[in-house]
């Protein structure tokens, strides 16, 4: 926004909701204008290498103006899912992701600034802003990094196993499940190629849902032509062809089920 970027999200997740979808929201947070550096462009702002923002110093106090102006970003994404709880649109929120890689400005200065982090986000919108229509998906890659129960109701995993590899990633959903004690759904929240659901299923591995990211693990070269660099045809249909695998037509009518 401080870059006269603007985008319509919110207006696509009604429209979704409308057909009967679900909605899932990834934040990436680009990291407020005065932390970002030359090295990368402005919209790159996520990652670590584009700021010199430091998280632990906000946190802890020393940086009182970094927290104000995080605290101005998230009211700013409030207002947005605050239109959709008014439209009556639920939606399953992702912020923060893949922390313990170290790539994201929000996971460079460790867990303990990150679930700070965490929790002020869940605190400023479900008890500031009061809104209800959220879904939290954490998504910290490692258990250290778990916020606690109270703070999150599904777990995901994003995985990039390289290309054609459609092993069902048992051992990253077993290591999901360890990290609490408490019972919670384990998703795929990213993947490159699709996994096989014979194999899945098979190796006690039943993703709640898959995202396939954009870009070339889904279409060839922009066009609207389906690109088999990650994933060949015969396994796209395969797997949407999957009776175990739920798709738009065969969702119930969450509003009056």
């Amino acid at each position: 926004m401080a870059n006269g970027s603007s985008g319509i999200s919110t207006k696509l997740a009604i429209n979704f909701d409308a057909m009967g979808g679900i909605n899932t929201f990834c934040w990436h947070w680009n990291a407020p204008e005065k932390y970002l550096t030359d090295s990368e462009p402005w919209y790159r702002g996520f990652y670590m290498e584009a700021t010199n923002i430091d998280l632990a110093a906000i946190m802890n106090g020393e940086d009182e103006e970094g927290y104000e102006l995080l605290l101005r970003d998230v009211d700013a994404i409030a207002e947005q899912i605050a239109i959709l709880q008014e439209a009556d649109v639920p939606i399953l929120f992702r912020p923060l992701h893949e922390a313990s890689g170290g790539w994201f400005w929000w996971g460079a200065s460790g867990p303990e600034s990150y679930i700070e982090l965490w929790k002020l986000v869940f605190q400023r919108m479900t008890e500031y802003h009061k809104l209800n229509n959220i879904i939290w998906v954490w998504n910290g890659q490692d258990g250290d990094w778990y916020p606690g129960d109270e703070y999150v109701d599904i777990i995901g995993e994003d995985i990039y196993p390289g290309k054609q590899v459609y092993l069902s990633q048992s051992g990253k959903f077993s290591q999901a499940v360890e990290y609490t004690d408490s019972p919670r759904m384990i998703a795929l929240t990213e993947n490159g190629c699709l996994f096989d659901p014979d194999q899945a299923f098979r190796d006690q591995a039943p993703w709640l849902w898959f995202c396939t990211w954009s870009g070339e693990f889904v279409v060839k070269n922009n066009l609207p032509l389906l690109s088999e660099e990650y994933t060949e045809e015969a396994m796209v249909k395969k797997v949407y062809e999957d009776e175990r695998v739920i798709t738009l037509d065969e969702l119930p009518d969450w509003k009056h089920y």
